[in-house]
């Protein structure tokens, strides 16, 4: 009986077990996002999320107790760097993760496992950016970048004094005609 074993096996004996969690993180670190079966994606959000919680402190020994686990230099540099400093003041949930459909071959359910901070679709930096795009009332061509140039000078004109001047004279030729 499994009476209270909360830990998922896989299928695996422990070593194999390690060592896949150890090369899913590693990917995961590398990548920011990876593809793999919903119950692996569940167990690796639970063994990564501590890591990068150690990541937060760059100590030497925070850096052997994570090293332990992953056995990687280089997805050492990248934890202990460019993730730590992005996940420098969330207080903890570095992964989400998305179902997607079955796999075709044994109709396994799939995920997406993915670092929070690094997807460019969520984060607010995105939406500033496709804030910039503006729409064209009018279907005319696209003006070119000397075009675009000038029509802040013309604009820059009319809010001189002189400006006014010009409009006066139109409207008088105005009444003049009617």
């Amino acid at each position: 009986m499994r009476h209270g074993d909360k830990i998922n096996n896989l299928g695996r004996t422990t070593a194999h077990r390690k060592a896949l969690l150890s090369n899913l993180a590693c990917q995961l670190i590398q990548y920011k996002r990876i593809n793999t079966t919903l119950a692996k994606a569940k167990v690796l959000r639970t063994y990564v999320e501590p890591l990068i919680t150690k990541s937060k402190k760059d100590t030497v020994n925070n850096r052997r107790l994570v090293f332990s686990k992953l056995q990687d230099k280089e997805a050492i540099k990248e934890l202990f760097g460019a993730i730590s400093d992005k996940v420098a003041d969330r207080p903890g949930g570095y992964t989400r993760i998305i179902k997607l459909q079955a796999r075709m071959g044994d109709a396994a359910d799939m995920a997406m496992i993915e670092l929070v901070d690094f997807n460019t679709i969520y984060t607010k930096d995105a939406k500033a950016t496709t804030a910039k795009k503006t729409r064209r009332s009018r279907g005319g061509a696209k003006a070119t970048p000397a075009a675009e140039t000038a029509a802040p000078e013309v604009k820059a004109e009319e809010t001189t004094p002189e400006a006014p001047a010009k409009e006066t004279p139109a409207t008088d030729e105005g009444t003049a005609a009617e």
